[in-house]
């Protein structure tokens, strides 16, 4: 892995086990980096798998299993020039804060990751993570929800309600709410899997954008899929774009990802096993074409 550093793993424990206050001080007296005019386009590093259970990466079930692994891998990638922040859950951004890495870092908290990888209950997405509160606390700048929309599984329903509450309290905070919606099902096995087809991803993006009491301080995040230029044309609102399960060849992923940043209301890139564990295990190599990429379109677009 290129550009790889050193992670005190034993004193990030030691601090853990001693000095269990220090999350609060560092979050407290963390550099914060806002969102504004000149940041038009981001680029944030996801690593909010983990906590679903979902830690394969291509044909290995378990690539993200070791925590120090995954830890070294987001110093490489949050050290690089154009890194704008990072999504995670609490125990991932507090390993980062505890080691460091998120001064001057766009930072959002994920907050459902009930929806476990596999179970008969996923898409019940119930919130197991941050709140509002607590992301307001720790000087965050938002929270991010997986919405998933299955017309025949019953659990969707109450994820609907929770994720339109969320929204309501991020905005009562004034913080940013990025929701995350799919059209799903189950196959003929049990298996839930997402629509990808264009249609599928519009229908989601209007049920996303009306829930809530507010949409001023929502935006969107979405995965690349065909006619994407038709996909966004279905919403007003600031759009991330999911990096997604690496599956593709490297270039024809790019190849995506500069096409779809070129609508107006694309603002980014959210990618995590893409970046953090490309098929050549050159994490560096791969942010900085991301980077290359995310921030060439923003000055294209300026």
């Amino acid at each position: 892995m290129n550009g790889a550093r050193d992670i005190d793993l034993a004193g990030l424990t030691s601090t853990r086990m001693h000095h269990p206050e220090r999350v609060a001080q560092l979050w407290a007296a963390r550099r914060r980096r806002s969102i504004g005019p000149g940041c038009d386009h981001l680029l944030l590093v996801a690593a909010d798998h983990p906590a679903r259970g979902a830690l394969g990466v291509r044909d290995d079930p378990m690539a993200m299993a070791c925590r120090g692994d995954m830890l070294r891998r987001l110093a490489v990638a949050l050290a690089r020039p154009g890194v704008d922040g990072v999504l995670g859950t609490p125990d991932v951004l507090e390993d980062l804060l505890l080691l460091g890495l998120l001064e001057d870092k766009v930072v959002f908290g994920s907050m459902n990751r009930g929806g476990i990888a596999g179970a008969t209950f996923e898409l019940d997405d119930r919130f197991t993570g941050y709140d509002a509160s607590h992301l307001a606390a720790a000087g965050l700048d938002g929270g991010k929800m997986l919405l998933r929309i299955a017309p025949d599984d019953a659990g969707s329903a109450s994820t609907l309600e929770a994720c339109a509450r969320a929204v309501t309290d991020l905005a009562r905070h004034e913080l940013l709410a990025m929701v995350e919606p799919f059209w799903s099902g189950r196959d003929r096995s049990g298996r839930v899997g997402n629509r990808l087809d264009p249609d599928s991803v519009v229908r989601s993006i209007h049920v996303a954008a009306g829930i809530g009491a507010t949409s001023a301080y929502t935006w969107l995040k979405l995965p690349v899929v065909d006619d994407m230029q038709r996909v966004l044309d279905a919403t007003t609102m600031p759009t991330l774009l999911l990096g997604g399960d690496p599956r593709d060849e490297p270039d024809v992923t790019y190849d995506r990802w500069r096409e779809a940043l070129a609508h107006p209301v694309a603002c980014g890139l959210v990618a995590g096993r893409t970046l953090l564990y490309p098929p050549d295990d050159q994490v560096a190599d791969a942010v900085d074409i991301a980077s290359a990429i995310v921030h060439a379109t923003k000055v294209r677009n300026a």
